[in-house]
């Protein structure tokens, strides 16, 4: 195994509750043999390690050198059987292929008719919980079986199967098609961000429009609706076109309102839906409704009957705390918002294993940027850094330029001119570098490398000046993307007005949002 397996194992075994742990045991010692194997020894040696420490496991006389790779696969594998036996671990899909299991069994037994009986019920629940694809391995081994062993009149029954099968594989060709495009648009939005020309959108439009199945909306289950859903998110999120993001992200959540048991069968899905659609919310601004939306999504995830695995509580920390952080941003109560860091700190130290770097940077990130609205300047470039000199994050293009152009702006504020040569001229390559340089951009380092030979006296006529030219780009459907990420025209009307930055912001939603 490699080092990187190896790991591997460590994490899995620190994974394990009590409960997990207990039964691994008595699932290892139902047989003697076992009683002192090295498997066995390894696991408890490994379960109270702190770190994984390859030497410390050899020095313990436990396992030779030799032996580990195979020991810890053995180990490994029996983990995974021993998480598969436990009740916990069980769905919908384990309790389905389970039966096809045991229906393959029972054929090669020669038991046709007691594999046939299995297999009829077993490819009702899959087709009843939408588990589509399932469904279709469990008629493909029916149509074997008939070919071998005839039941009742063949002709029905070939037309009946031959027919389902069909079907069946139509609506996984749909749905595989529009799992594949909404993923292809995820990766992008993940790489670059939203688009930012004209160019890059005509180009998402066609590459959507080119993958874009031909599909009767009638014909569709819960899984394809769901799918479809999802690629026209992606897309209007890539378009910045944020009222569509609330048409499709609400047509998520409603169908599995329509579909109840979908939600606990399908939690990840459920959360990522109400994600998206706070996330949608939040960037037309409209608090009230965004604060309902997540007040709804938390009654229905602390209640008994939603799942609870390990995943979901990573991602409800997740969502629950960026969007905890983004209300904050809707009105502009910096403040309020910057007690939410120390407790999310703690947390994704818990979480470390479990929360990917991407939206680790994301926090940061925003935890920057509340700073930067409270007017803490030099907690704000702390973040930044953390962002900045993250060499292996390769997502999120447009995070990585937006935080150089915000470290700019927090260094100027904060008075730490000594650095900000230094600053612009990597911001400027590195910008160039990212084919980040656009209008927005070029009118802020132009405006803060001038700023060395502005006298005070003329500073308010500069932020005016530029006010003018950043305003015209507020509304244009590209440039805007700029105003996203850090709120430029804000700032600039609280250095004209010599008023916080915070308080211009709860001015502006109060005209704009308040009673």
């Amino acid at each position: 195994m490699t080092k990187g397996q190896k790991d591997n194992l460590f994490l899995l075994v620190k994974s394990l509750n009590k409960s997990e742990k207990r039964q691994f045991k008595l699932y290892v010692g139902r047989l003697d043999v076992n009683a002192d194997s090295k498997f066995l020894n390894l696991f408890n040696l490994l379960d109270k390690a702190k770190s994984y420490n390859e030497t410390a496991i050899l020095k313990s006389g436990i396992v030779k050198k030799q032996q580990l790779a195979n020991v810890k696969a053995h180990l490994y594998k029996q983990i995974l059987i021993s998480l598969k036996l436990n009740p916990s671990h069980q769905n919908i899909r384990s309790q389905i292929r389970e039966q096809l299991d045991f229906a393959s069994i029972l054929y090669h037994k020669g038991l046709y008719k007691q594999s046939l009986k299995i297999l009829d019920k077993a490819k009702d629940v899959a087709i009843i919980n939408e588990e589509k694809n399932l469904a279709f391995e469990i008629v493909e081994l029916e149509k074997i079986i008939e070919a071998q062993y005839i039941t009742r009149s063949i002709n029905t029954r070939a037309d009946e199967l031959t027919i389902q099968a069909k079907e069946l594989s139509s609506l996984n060709v749909i749905a595989s098609k529009l799992s594949n495009l909404s993923l292809q648009l995820y990766s992008i939005i993940l790489k670059t961000g939203y688009v930012k020309s004209e160019e890059e959108s005509k180009q998402v439009t066609a590459y959507f429009k080119a993958r874009l199945p031909k599909y009767k909306i009638k014909n569709f289950g819960f899984r394809e609706k769901l799918w479809l859903y999802n690629a026209y998110l992606w897309y209007s999120f890539l378009l910045q076109d944020f009222k569509n993001c609330f048409k499709y992200a609400s047509k998520w959540v409603d169908l599995f309102h329509e579909h109840p048991t979908m939600i606990k069968l399908n939690p990840v899905s459920y959360l990522k839906g109400n994600n998206y659609l706070l996330e949608s919310v939040f960037f037309i601004r409209n608090k009230p409704k965004f604060l309902d939306i997540l007040s709804n999504l938390k009654l229905k995830v602390e209640d008994k009957s939603f799942p609870k695995d390990e995943n979901v509580q990573a991602l409800t920390f997740l969502y629950y705390n960026l969007h905890d952080i983004n209300k904050h941003f809707i009105d502009g109560s910096f403040k309020d918002g910057l007690e939410l860091i120390p407790k999310i700190e703690k947390e994704l130290t818990q979480y470390k294993n479990k929360i990917d770097d991407h939206h680790k940077m994301i926090f940061y990130y925003k935890f920057a940027s509340l700073h930067f609205g409270a007017g803490n300047n030099k907690e704000c470039i702390i973040y930044l850094d953390k962002i900045i000199s993250n060499r292996s994050l390769s997502m999120r293009e447009d995070l990585l330029c937006f935080s150089r152009v915000l470290n700019l702006v927090a260094h100027y504020e904060a008075g730490l001119d000594y650095h900000l040569d230094t600053l612009l001229r990597s911001t400027y390559k590195f910008l160039i570098k990212m084919n980040e340089l656009h209008e927005v951009q070029k009118e802020m380092i132009k405006f803060i490398k001038g700023l060395q030979d502005i006298y005070p006296h003329e500073l308010k006529n500069a932020f005016k000046e530029l006010h003018a030219t950043l305003k015209q780009y507020e509304d244009h459907p590209f440039e805007r993307r700029a105003f996203l990420y850090l709120d430029i025209i804000s700032w600039l009307e609280s250095k004209i007005n010599n008023t916080p930055v915070d308080t211009v912001i709860q001015t502006k939603y109060l005209k704009n949002y308040g009673s």
